[in-house]
């Protein structure tokens, strides 16, 4: 039984944030605890504005949000590693080696799909991402028993 999940991406402000808070709602019944970490935080911003807009259009609120740097002891508190592209499963791999076995990719059950960062690249590929995102949560909380 996983009791706490970890979601990586670079800057902890756009995929990782937004994967964290959607898996914490669609898990919000069980006792598993969701968080979230960068290979390359923005430590201590907020989310970017885009990505930020989009959950708090569908009544998700992300203003406490702050990002952090992912450490090796992060990784060791964590039962589940979700990341967005498989360089990232090696990053975390980097980090703490005997992490193998729990990095997985947070597209996983949508054929290893990867979700590209949309950091800077205007709403469309916030959207884009956000329905990636959306539809991978979806399937790790339908698999996690909720």
């Amino acid at each position: 039984m996983f009791k706490k999940i970890l979601v990586v991406c670079v800057g902890n402000i756009c995929r990782s944030p937004t994967a964290e808070l959607l898996l914490r709602n669609a898990l919000a019944t069980s006792p598993i605890t969701v968080a979230s970490a960068g290979l390359a935080a923005r430590v201590g911003e907020g989310m970017e504005p885009a990505a930020r807009e989009l959950l708090e259009d569908r009544g998700h609120s992300a203003q406490a949000f702050r990002a952090r740097q992912l450490t090796p002891d992060i990784v060791n508190e964590s039962d589940l590693i979700l990341v967005m592209e498989k360089e990232h499963v090696k990053q975390v791999l980097k980090i703490a080696s005997h992490a193998r076995g729990k990095v997985f990719l947070l597209g996983k059950w949508q054929s290893e799909r990867e979700i590209q960062d949309p950091y800077r690249q205007g709403k469309a590929a916030f959207i884009h991402a956000h329905a990636l995102i959306e539809d991978a949560v979806g399937s790790w909380a339908q698999r996690l028993g909720h």
